[in-house]
């Protein structure tokens, strides 16, 4: 072994011939011994004929996920000062041969068994299906950015329940703890690589904090990297019993924490309900051990009720799944669930909004992926009532019917990285949306996230990769990916580590779908779009705030009021309310002639299913301006042609519910 550490070393050295020609994309000092990168030429840089970025985007990864769950879930890392050696090695628990893998046959089936070599002979991990061996090694990171990848978010990922029933861990379940050694840990990446190119800055892995900055590093060829959270329970925001564990202070201190590490993207809740939002659930045997866990962490299980739209959660199923089901306390069982009942009862929590509308102050952007449906609807209103871009649908887990809200709003979408069939079948499914918006589009591989990979098409399956291929830019050329031993192939191995996104570009290429993978090279640029018109988003002033209100009746109550100034008072704990009558109007007077052409009116639980919004300069001529026979409650926001007015009147014609009519807040924007 020892010889043959040695031939390696001398093979993969860097040779006198490469330091002497300084090829700005060639380190000067790579590790040795190393994985070979089995790319040639020089990667593009600048921007196209329209000044636009090119490059793939990856908006969902998790290159440090090696450090979460306790530790031991994940086994490798990403890069090693020791060599890759250390970096690539299993965890202590599966050597000689698998047999305490416990997670590895649970995700996997079979007994999960395996050969716990790593390097240098890699004789069954990195796999399409292994879940629990680390597929992000730098190096092939590095093959992926040659191959024209130029974005990727880094979502620092953990979860607190998973690490505290697994058997191995070998640090503290604490879920903030384990985001902050994850960041500081990419840093640390960052600094490794750089020292190969010669010191800070000169190597191709940026992490990027703003847009700008971002579309700097694209246009010097390099890749930019976005730190994203993607965790159950952020900044302690646990809810048991239906009560929250943490308040609006944990929130703006833990939103302040993210910020200053760097982190510019986030999910408010993963896999369990918390104390911001419902989840979309996971089924079959999956979703019941998820249950479980939500039920462990939180003291109840997932609760169920009719969808009141197109949109719905994924369905929980009655598979079973013993080895979870165990944890539960004696006489405890997972509850049924009726088949035509698929959505979360929970949706986006007051804390929830808080937390939302704490992320638009600081210019985040927000990921819906893993939200129950109840919760996006809610999201997206809020959204659209400001006008904010800044969201996120990163790797298949939104329901398709909410697509084009998204982009309506300037967002960005992103499809799970599914076998190249399957991904052409999904895009072509969007891309008359993409055509309309004119956007590009994403892929998330999940990798390092125990989802599973494209399995290998086989040798014989039409039109296979062909090896030596060009990158899609045309200016590199691509060979098989080599790392110690052990040579990979997509069509024999499908998509086993990092290093072979390039390959599964190429297989979607030669699978039909060129229009597919143009999108996708567009990717960077509509993403850029994305994040930097988050970054500009300033919120305009609401004219009704403060300004005097009137109103056709309010209902009388001892202990609180109901009055018209209530739903002015820029206080969403108030409200105005009517009697218990159709017919109703509540009138404001701006105070002066203002520019009017956009309303929001955030309805409490009664609300107006028909009303018109009127404009009138006098208080005595009105006209119509946006009318609706289909109100449906929550946050509603009237757009139209922007028009001088002192005055507004939302005539209500029609109620909702039997009650009367209730508004938190009607606001009043120019446009």
């Amino acid at each position: 072994m020892t010889l043959l550490l040695l031939v390696l070393a001398a093979a993969l050295a860097p040779t006198p011939a490469s330091a002497a020609d300084g090829d700005w994309w060639e380190p000067a000092a790579r590790p040795a011994p190393d994985s070979r990168i089995g790319v040639s030429g020089e990667p593009f840089k600048g921007t196209d004929a329209r000044g636009e970025v090119r490059g793939f985007v990856d908006a969902h990864n998790h290159i440090m996920s090696n450090e979460a769950f306790g530790g031991r879930l994940i086994c490798g890392k990403a890069f090693s000062e020791q060599g890759i050696a250390e970096a690539l090695k299993d965890c202590p628990e599966h050597y000689p041969d698998g047999s305490l893998a416990v997670f590895d046959f649970i995700t996997n089936g079979g007994d999960g068994r395996h050969d716990p070599v790593g390097w240098p002979t890699f004789k069954d991990w990195p796999a399409h299906d292994s879940l629990t061996h680390q597929q992000n090694y730098y190096a092939w990171i590095e093959r992926a950015w040659r191959g024209g990848q130029r974005v990727m978010v880094n979502d620092l990922v953990t979860n607190g329940v998973i690490c505290s029933v697994y058997f191995f861990k070998d640090r503290s379940c604490d879920e903030m703890t384990s985001i902050r050694l994850q960041a500081k840990l990419t840093y640390d990446m960052q600094a490794y690589i750089d020292r190969m190119y010669g010191g800070p800055g000169k190597g191709w892995f940026r992490i990027v904090t703003d847009s700008a900055q971002a579309r700097k590093v694209v246009e010097q060829g390099k890749l930019a990297v976005v730190l994203g959270v993607e965790t159950s329970e952020p900044f302690g925001c646990k809810q048991i019993l239906d009560l929250p564990q943490c308040s609006k202070a944990d929130i703006d201190r833990g939103l302040d924490e993210l910020y200053d590490l760097g982190v510019r993207s986030m999910f408010l809740c993963h896999k369990f309900d918390n104390a911001l939002c419902g989840v979309r659930f996971d089924s079959g045997t999956l979703g019941t051990a998820i249950n479980v866990g939500q039920f462990l962490s939180t003291g109840t299980f997932w609760r169920t009720e009719k969808c009141t739209g197109p949109q719905h959660d994924n369905p929980i199923g009655l598979a079973s799944a013993p080895n979870a089901e165990k944890k539960l306390p004696a006489g405890v069982e997972v509850p049924g669930y009726s088949a035509d009942a698929q959505c979360n009862v929970r949706g986006l929590t007051d804390l929830g909004e808080y937390a939302v509308r704490g992320m638009m102050k600081r210019h985040m952007m927000l990921e819906i992926d893993h939200m129950s449906v109840k919760a996006v609807g809610r999201v997206l209103d809020i959204f659209e009532a400001e006008s904010y871009p800044g969201v996120i649908s990163s790797h298949s887990w939104m329901d398709q019917n909410w697509t084009e809200r998204v982009y309506g709003l300037g967002g960005f979408v992103a499809q799970y990285m599914n076998g190249s069939e399957h991904f052409i079948d999904e895009a072509d499914r969007t891309e008359a949306l993409r055509d309309k918006y004119g956007v590009g589009y994403g892929f998330g591989t999940d990798m390092n996230g125990v989802g599973g990979w494209p399995a290998p098409r086989g040798e014989d399956a039409p039109n296979p990769v062909t090896y030596p291929f060009r990158s899609v830019d045309g200016g590199s050329v691509l060979d098989r990916q080599t790392t110690g031993e052990r040579t990979w192939d997509l069509n024999t191995d499908g998509a086993a580590h990092y290093g072979l996104v390039p390959d599964w570009i190429e297989d979607i290429r030669r699978v039909g779908g060129q229009h597919v993978v143009d999108d996708l090279f567009r990717g960077a640029e509509s993403y850029l779009d994305t994040w930097g018109a988050t970054e500009r988003h300033t919120t305009g002033a609401d004219l009704a705030k403060g300004a005097a209100a009137t109103a056709s009746s309010t209902e009388w109550s001892l202990f609180t009021s109901y009055a018209p100034g209530r739903a002015v008072d820029g206080d969403r704990g108030t409200r105005w309310a009517s009697h218990w009558s159709d017919g109703q109007w509540l009138r404001i007077d701006l105070g002066a002639t203002r520019q009017v052409g956009r309303v929001t009116l955030d309805w409490e639980r009664a609300y107006g299913k028909a009303y018109r919004i009127q404009l009138s300069a006098d208080g005595t001529d009105w006209r119509t301006v946006w009318s609706t026979t289909s109100g449906d409650g929550g946050l509603d926001t009237a757009r139209f042609t922007p028009s001088k007015a002192r005055h507004l009147r939302i005539q209500l014609l029609e109620r909702g519910t039997q009650w009367g009519y209730s508004l938190r807040e009607a606001g009043v924007h120019a446009g």
